[in-house]
């Protein structure tokens, strides 16, 4: 079976590896350097300290296989790939919530702004949604004016696409 590709956009890439380059260099020497102490404590058997910091080496190192998987099969993406005429990968694209009122659609709901990427950078905090959520799903492809329904957890939303931008 084929690993998933990891989409990343340049800047998603470059975090990556710092912290794929931070857990080598500086959390394993941490962690190495914690059991080496914990063992010069004396009986291992019962020292929590020595537990805690082979939990926490297991820990990183399955981060490390993770975060090596994931830039195995990286597929980089261009910002906005090639237009801002339809909504794609590491496009901006800004939202406007359509409410319905009086038979018609009405253009009186919050406006958003998200950036779509790939999972691995998803991150809400920052305006950043995976392509695989259901906001971003559904506006992938779309482009400006259309409205798009949106089936979330919260319940069936409709969205205007108002405006399409490369980063």
């Amino acid at each position: 079976m084929a690993e998933k590709e990891t989409i990343l956009t340049t800047d998603g890439l470059k975090k990556l590896e710092q912290k794929l380059e931070h857990l080598k260099s500086v959390r394993r020497q941490e962690v190495a350097e914690r059991i080496k102490q914990a063992i010069e404590f004396g009986d291992i058997s019962e020292n929590a300290e020595y537990e805690d910091a082979k939990n926490e080496q297991a820990f990183i190192e399955g981060e490390l296989q993770t975060l090596e998987k994931m830039l195995r099969s990286a597929k980089l993406i261009e910002s906005c790939e090639t237009n801002t005429e339809t909504v794609s990968l590491g496009c901006t694209v800004t939202l406007k919530e359509v409410k319905e009122g009086r038979g018609k659609a009405a253009n009186n709901g919050r406006e958003m702004v998200y950036t779509i990427v790939g999972s691995a950078e998803a991150d809400p905090s920052e305006a950043k949604i995976s392509n695989e959520s259901p906001v971003g799903s559904a506006v992938l492809g779309q482009k400006v004016g259309q409205i798009v329904e949106v089936v979330a957890p919260a319940g069936r939303m409709k969205f205007k696409v108002v405006n399409i931008q490369m980063n």
